[in-house]
């Protein structure tokens, strides 16, 4: 999604960032925890104690939990690489809408430890995890059956595979087996 910086209205970054945090009450240690910063430095933040970031990781995850395009941020430089959303991304995206669920409600529904991860994921930063439990973690709380996630885990795994030098053709009975036994499992435990 792209903004242009002179159709927004002109808000300082901190005053912003303090109208979210009251807005959703969300507290300043879970929205510390959820960007992967300091407590200390969410205050600052708020508190113009330091210069509101300008690393384009922070910002887009401080953009990724408000559900707005780090473009809105002055201090935010698009990057020379382009963040590539994938459609398992945009998946789970669209199953949150369907949900109804706003990030930070999302972001709640996992453990603590977990969150700052899932907020790298829906930046587009991070591919799905390779643990098939994680993946199980966000698919039940988002309602998505265990099949419909394999589909994305499995396509996940290929390409791990791959790039580690697993060659597909040479061993394609090999693999087909494996994605079998994996599939009956996932239909088993669904059960």
């Amino acid at each position: 999604m792209t903004v242009k910086k002179d159709s927004l209205v002109t808000v300082k970054s901190s005053e912003k960032l303090y109208n979210f945090l009251e807005t959703t009450n969300l507290h300043k240690k879970d929205f510390a925890q959820m960007i992967g910063v300091t407590l200390s430095y969410v205050y600052n933040l708020i508190d113009e104690t330091i210069p509101f970031s300008t690393r384009s990781t922070t910002l887009e995850r401080i953009a990724t939990v408000m559900d707005i395009s780090p473009e809105e941020f002055s201090e935010y430089k698009i990057p020379q690489d382009p963040v590539l959303i994938d459609e398992t991304t945009e998946f789970i995206r669209e199953k949150q809408k369907e949900k109804k669920l706003s990030t930070v409600q999302f972001l709640k529904s996992f453990p603590r430890k977990q969150r700052l991860e899932i907020v790298d994921i829906l930046r587009g930063a991070r591919p799905i995890p390779l643990d098939w439990e994680e993946v199980n973690i966000i698919a039940g709380i988002l309602d998505i059956t265990k099949e419909e996630m394999y589909v994305f885990w499995e396509k996940r795994l290929r390409q791990v595979l791959k790039v580690a030098g697993f060659n597909f053709e040479n061993n394609s009975e090999l693999a087909d087996s494996m994605f079998k036994c994996a599939r009956e499992y996932v239909h088993k435990s669904s059960k």
